[in-house]
Order: structure tokens, then sequence, then C-alpha cells
């Protein structure tokens, strides 16, 4: 396929619009007069800058299967024969990526939805920092406030425009995107030299892409709209008429998982004996939960069942197309010389849930199933087949890829930090305890007819009345592992002031809220420390933890100059 010219004000092709070919030392200059990246002192000694490719799926779980594992099948199959066990998805990612490089155990997400996600990764900020709350254009996904004050400051943009990076983008972008009340199509954001951008939300046909902010649709053929095929190659084209003058970053993003899981028709009579995990809190009653996890019907219907497990079976379906993706992706940079001198991250914007506490399906929730997602990573100076236990989170990603290009991480407003002392194996490395996580609910204004004994205020609702998520679904959680220490503390914005708290040695499945039982004086240090990371920026979203051993708790921080106790920090007006 061959590549169509770049975005409007991109670089031509051998020629970057803000870096035109010149000579190490000018290039070199030129960097360090625009503050940019250390990485040019690699190009003034002849050396070749990393490449760095993001592959980002749509709604795969880490924890249900959504990367599994040979050790695992057979706990998802009836029959685990070694036919069944020759097409588990991904198998070729995780020997391309992961066995080839390293694999990050507790990898998290800010907030368990598409959108305020996305946003994470690309600005490298908690949301309560970037104001993407949701997946309306209400709620800053895309909007035009997104596009002034955030854009800008992307990294891609920041590799673009400081570091002489060509920036390639195929595939789903945020929610909203193409909007008519955001600029439509014709946007392309700042900091993309190619962009190929799916409108709105994850499909798999009849859809229709920004190409450089031009508009084509597609249909239903096979051969030439199935849309993770064709963001494949359209990606292979970019790599092999790119120019070879300036290194590359490329982000490609799936529709795969995602709804409507359409898989490719090769691959549509797979998995047949896949069923959705049937873990410990799998159709029980969510006890002790938020009112939204305990209204949910135990047990679950058997149509419901049966429903749930027909969509794991489809996204898995889903996934065996993104697999041959990554392998024409790795083959291709292998055939053009450019794999060892290449970085490739392969992650996800947010988990999923198929049936856990009698929810039927969907993300949004503080626990596991829904905030932990895979990441794998390889690439120049990391050794293969390692697995990290560190704690990490996609607000991490920007500073990683932005550290890789040698820009100074200071310069910009970041709350994460980078991966890169831990992928190169750094040792008695200084890293953080805990993460924050933050979700804001969505409800509708009026009754379900279909469900006329819920009141105003719920949302996700399926046929049987079981809602997945409601106005007061709004909380906040410091997600904490340290040596001695793997716990959950979450707190929610409603009547009941609803407090969650889960020891994951004991109970990985967080099927008993320990709220009521742990000790007090550690419930109200997570409480000042949740307190303190809801109005954290940049560094101080790195200070330390609880069970860090530079911690510090005063607890008169909790109390206002009037001596009244501090309330919680949640964002009621996201712009």
């Amino acid at each position: 396929m061959r590549l169509l010219p770049p975005a409007p004000g991109g670089p031509r092709r051998n020629q970057p619009g803000h870096l035109r070919p010149c000579g190490p030392a000018l290039l070199l200059l030129l960097l360090l007069l625009l503050g940019g990246c250390l990485g040019a002192s690699r190009a003034a000694a002849g050396s070749r800058r990393p490449n760095v490719v993001l592959l980002l799926t749509d709604d795969q779980d880490e924890v249900l299967g959504g990367m599994v594992t040979i050790t695992v099948i057979s706990g998802l199959l009836r029959e685990a024969s070694p036919d069944h066990l020759s097409r588990i998805p991904l198998k070729k990612t995780k020997a391309l990526i992961g066995e080839m490089g390293m694999t990050f155990s507790s990898a998290y997400v800010p907030s368990a939805l598409c959108c305020p996600s996305r946003a994470s990764i690309l600005t490298g900020k908690y949301p309560h920092n970037h104001h993407v709350v949701n997946n309306t254009l209400e709620g800053n996904c895309s909007s035009k406030s997104w596009q002034k004050i955030q854009e800008p400051n992307t990294f891609p943009a920041i590799l673009r425009s400081m570091c002489g990076y060509q920036t390639f983008f195929a595939g789903k972008y945020l929610n909203e995107y193409g909007a008519p009340d955001a600029g439509g199509l014709e946007h392309v954001p700042l900091g993309w030299s190619y962009w190929y951008a799916l409108e709105k939300n994850s499909k798999y046909y009849n859809y229709t892409l920004s190409i450089n902010g031009k508009a084509r649709k597609h249909g239903e053929n096979y051969s030439v709209d199935y849309l993770t095929d064709v963001l494949a190659n359209i990606s292979l084209g970019f790599l092999d008429y790119k120019s070879n003058s300036e290194p590359f970053f490329m982000m490609i993003s799936t529709p795969a998982p995602h709804s409507p899981w359409t898989a490719a028709p090769q691959y549509q009579k797979t998995f047949q004996n896949v069923f959705a995990p049937r873990n410990k809190n799998f159709n029980i009653h969510g006890t002790n939960k938020h009112w939204l996890i305990r209204q949910a019907k135990t047990p679950m219907t058997n149509s419901s069942i049966q429903f749930l497990d027909n969509a794991f079976r489809k996204r898995w379906q889903t996934l065996l197309s993104v697999d041959d993706l990554v392998e024409k992706l790795v083959k291709r940079l292998e055939f053009n010389g450019e794999l060892n001198n290449t970085y490739i991250f392969y992650t996800s914007d947010n988990g999923y849930h198929t049936g856990q506490f009698s929810l039927p399906i969907d993300k949004r929730q503080l626990y596991e199933f829904d905030i932990k997602v895979p990441l794998l990573v390889r690439g120049p100076g990391i050794k293969p087949n390692q697995t990290s236990k560190m704690l990490v989170a996609n607000i991490d990603l920007g500073p990683t890829i932005l550290d890789i290009a040698g820009y100074n991480l200071n310069k910009t407003q970041m709350d994460g930090m980078s991966l890169l002392p831990i992928l190169k194996g750094a040792r008695n490395l200084t890293w953080r305890s805990d993460v924050l996580v933050e979700y804001q609910g969505e409800g509708r204004d009026v009754t379900d007819p279909t469900c006329p004994s819920l009141s105003p205020g719920v949302s996700q609702c399926f046929p049987d009345c079981v809602c997945e998520d409601a106005y007061n679904n709004t909380y906040a959680c410091v997600r904490t592992m340290s040596a001695r220490w793997n716990l959950q503390y979450c707190e929610f914005d409603d009547q009941e002031v609803f407090v969650e708290v889960y020891n994951l040695t004991a109970d990985p499945d967080q099927i008993t809220n320990i709220a009521k039982s742990i000790d007090p004086e550690l419930l109200g240090k997570m409480n000042y420390r949740l307190m303190m990371l809801q109005s954290c920026s940049g560094p101080t979203c790195r200070t330390p933890g609880v069970f860090d051993p530079g911690y510090r708790f005063d607890p008169r921080l909790m109390f206002s100059n009037q001596g009244s106790v501090r309330t919680r920090r949640f964002s009621k007006h996201p712009l």
C-alpha cells in the first residue's frame, strides 16, 4: 500500500516541515536551540535514534484471560486439546514482544473507561489534570477545550516539534473524534505527521476514516474494509514509504476486542469450547460493596450467562487478527533492518468483566478486572523473557517514550514516570508504591421505561434491569503495592460516603470488603493519601506513598484552617 501525503502542515517525505534535512552538526544545534531532545547527540555522533511503536487495543483485560497463557487456558476450555492450545489469541504477540522483552505484571489504568484512559496515555496525566472524565463531548472527550489545551502538549506533539520524529497514527483515537461540534474529521490533532483516524468509536465494518483530514468511507467487504487488517496495511505502507532520514513513532489503535466483536471470516468458528472464566467472583452477589454492585441480580439468568460467554468467545476471535497485525509489523521491521532499533509497546486502554459480581459485561468499575491491563515491551537494551512486578500505569507511557527520544522530562507537566530504567535493568531503583484510579459516573436523567422500578440516574442497563453505571458511581482509589502490602482503598462520592478496601494478598478476587475491620490509623493514612493524589500535579504525583520509607503523615493536614475535616476532591465540572 502506498502512503498518502502527510497531514496538513506535516512533513513532506524526506523533508519534515519542522526540521529540514541538514548536516549532523546543524541538526544538533537546531534541536538544542529548541530545547529539544538529547537524542540529537546520537544523531551528531552518526548513530540512529530509536524508533517507537505503540500498539493499543480496546477493552482488553489482563485478569480474565485477555492476555492468556497456556498455563491458565485449561480453566477457560471445556476440553483443553492441543488444537485448542494452538489457537490461543495473541500467541504470536507474546512470543514476538513479551518473550523478546519485558512483561509488566502490575500495569494499571487511571480510569477504567476508553476516552479518559486514552487521554492519560497521550498526556501522561491523571484524569483530574487532563479533565477528560467520560466518553462524551460534555465530558471533554475530543472537545474543543481538549484540542486547545491538551493536544498541543501530548507526547506525540513533543516528539514531532522538539525531537524531529515522524509521527504516524492509525485507528481509534478518542470516542468523540470526528464529532461535527468539535471540528469534524477535518481536525488533525497537533503532533501527527500522518493521520488515519477512525470516526468516533470502534467498528470493524461500515466506518469512516479521517485520512489526513479528509473523510474516506469503508463498507463491509472483508478484503478491503475489515478495520484491523486495514490498519495493518496502512502501517506496513508507512514503514515502506516513510522518510529514512528521521526516526519514527507509530501508534496503532485497533478496534479489537471492543464490541460489536466482529471477527474476520476465517476466525468466526474458533474457540467454540471457550467460556468466560468461572473464577471465585463470577456470578456471586457483591456483598458489602457499593449499591451499584449490590443491585445486580444473583444468580444471573441462563440467557445472561450465554450472552457473556458468547461475548467472551467473540472477543478472543477478534484478537486473532490483532495477533496477525503484530506478526506482520514485526516481520516488516525486521525485513527493513529496523527491528533492532525499535521499541515496541503493547497494551490496552482498560480492562473488562464478564459476569464478575453478577455484572454481565462492561468496564468502569474499580476492581482488578477493569483497571489492570497487559503491558509488553521489547526494544534495544531490553533483555528477553523478563517480568517486572513494578507498579506502573499508562500515564508512564508518554514519559517513557519521550525519555527514549532523549527529551528532558523536567520540561513536561506529566504525572507519570519513565519506565526506561526498569526496561534497561537498573538496580536499586527508587520507585512508586501507589497509583491513583478515578472515575466519574454517568446516568440518565429519566427512568428507563423497560425498568420502571429503577430511579433516574442509572445507565448502561441490560434487559434484566442490571445497570453497570450511575451518576454516583463516582469514585477514587489508591492502588498500593509494596514489599509488605497489596491494598486497594476506594471512596465513593455518594450519600453513603461509601468506602471499599481490599487486601489483595489474601483476597485477590476482591470478594471481602475490609473497610470496617482494617486498622483505623491505616484507614486514615489511606484517606489522606487519596486526597493528596487527587490534588497532585506533575512531581507531586510521585511523592512517597503510605508504605514508603520517606512517607510522612501529619493528621493536622486533614483539617482546614476552620478545623473541619477535609472533604474528598471529586471533579463535578470537567471544564
